[in-house]
C-alpha cells in the first residue's frame, strides 16, 4: 500500500474519532454521527487498499 494512501485513510479514521468523542461530549449526535461514518469511511478504504495490495503480489 502506498504510505500517502496509508496516512489519509488513517488521518480520516482518527479524525472520525475526534469527531464522535467530541460529539458525545457536548451532546451533538449530528457530530457524533458524521464522527462515525467517517470512521467507518477510513476503514472500508484502508481495507480495500490492503485487498488491492494483495492481489497484487
Amino acid at each position: 500500500m502506498g504510505a500517502g494512501k496509508k496516512v489519509k485513510n488513517v488521518a480520516k479514521t482518527t479524525k472520525g474519532k475526534v469527531k464522535e468523542t467530541t460529539g458525545k461530549a457536548v451532546g451533538n449526535e449530528s457530530l457524533e454521527a458524521k464522527g462515525h461514518r467517517e470512521q467507518m469511511l477510513g476503514d472500508a478504504k484502508q481495507t480495500a487498499q490492503k485487498a488491492k495490495d494483495t492481489l497484487k503480489h
